[in-house]
């Protein structure tokens, strides 16, 4: 029997819970999207938001958060696709209080690719789609917790997936879209509720953040990820891009074991210079391609202080933690990842990049796609 390959470590769920609990990248990258969500205009009958890569919705509940300062009493259509079970169950978890706090919410889950998510439709002869609808009942976030944490035994079912034989990434058995809303807002809510095989997707916010790996190519990116969502651009709607960038001291530590690593091939200009070649057909019409200036685009996020660092060393537990980050974003495999811990080279590496610069942080850069007002 032929060895099953071992898993990438920026696959690794310990490796990616201990990078979200030791950096304020997901902080930074939800205030980096409100900002932009605040050049956005409501469509018709709600503001239709879109994360192309919901997780675990710890970004998306900062920006809900966000969205109710600015849209108060405005009806919402979220749509977060994930295919991690895992993170579904907790981004369910996460929304009680969401519905509390703007009860003119509608929010969906769905586990389809990229290009069906948006429209919520499987494209082809897929199987028939898992297509649940929850009105939840009452007004508290007890109540709403209750009723949600009910319908996990039905995401359990609907969110089950194999291995696809040609990348080894996780694919969805069955496609699945689960809806829930309060009902004591159903008449407001009437036209903003998605229908099985009737709705059609156009989002004034799009979020594609970290969508794809970092070592593909421009034009796989484009293809697989950004046209679809970029077509799914309300007039007057932005799609908000962000991927790691570098030039900071966590490729430093990379650098410093294999120097010449270059795991971030793609910058956001040759991207969007791809996005321009391939979004050139009838229905690309006002698609507007923005790199930004640098000083718009890039932004920065470090390690969160741990108590132990007051002291005159260097402790474990910051190298550690920051060692793991840094391979993390630069998406090092498993095996030579394995071989630095096992050796201990990790350690040096890491502990000279902290004494030269007094610290680590990682660079993200943004883009924007907007579609103009016909």
């Amino acid at each position: 029997m032929a060895q099953r390959e071992r898993p990438r470590f920026f696959d690794s769920r310990a490796a990616y819970m201990m990078f979200v609990t030791t950096t304020t990248e997901k902080t930074e990258v939800a205030a980096r999207i409100a900002r932009e969500a605040a050049l956005v205009d409501p469509g018709p009958y709600a503001l239709r938001v879109f994360d192309a890569g919901m997780g675990d919705a710890t970004v998306l509940t900062d920006v809900m958060r966000n969205l109710h300062a600015s849209f108060t009493h405005v009806p919402w259509l979220v749509v977060g696709k994930e295919i991690s079970l895992e993170d579904v169950r907790l981004a369910l978890e996460k929304l009680p209080d969401r519905f509390h706090e703007h009860p003119e919410l509608v929010f969906a889950a769905t586990n389809m690719t990229y290009r069906e998510a948006p429209d919520l439709r499987p494209g082809g002869t897929k199987p028939e789609v898992a297509w649940r609808t929850t009105a939840l009942e009452g007004s508290t976030t007890v109540g709403f917790a209750r009723q949600i944490r009910a319908t996990l035994s039905t995401v359990i079912e609907d969110w089950e997936v194999r291995t696809s034989p040609k990348t080894g990434n996780p694919i969805y058995v069955r496609p699945a879209v689960h809806v829930l809303y309060r009902k004591d807002r159903e008449f407001i809510l009437r036209q903003v509720l998605p229908e099985l095989g009737r709705y059609q997707g156009t989002y004034d916010l799009i979020i594609a953040s970290q969508p794809y790996r970092a070592r593909t190519s421009a034009e796989h990116k484009v293809r697989t990820v950004i046209r679809p969502l970029s077509r799914a651009i309300a007039p007057g709607g932005r799609l908000l891009g962000i991927h790691s960038y570098g030039h900071d001291p966590g490729i430093d530590i990379i650098r410093n074991l294999w120097p010449d690593e270059n795991p971030f091939w793609t910058d956001r200009h040759a991207l969007l210079a791809e996005a321009a070649h391939q979004l050139a057909g009838p229905d690309d019409r006002g698609l507007v391609m923005e790199p930004l200036q640098d000083c718009a685009s890039i932004f920065r996020y470090s390690m969160r202080p741990m108590a132990v660092e007051a002291q005159e060393h260097i402790a474990t537990p910051s190298i550690l933690a920051a060692w793991n980050a840094a391979a993390y974003v630069a998406q090092i495999d498993e095996q030579r990842m394995a071989g630095a811990v096992e050796s201990g080279a990790y350690i040096e590496a890491t502990r000279s990049v902290i004494e030269r610069h007094g610290g680590v942080w990682f660079n993200n850069e943004s883009y924007v796609i907007h579609r103009v007002e016909s």
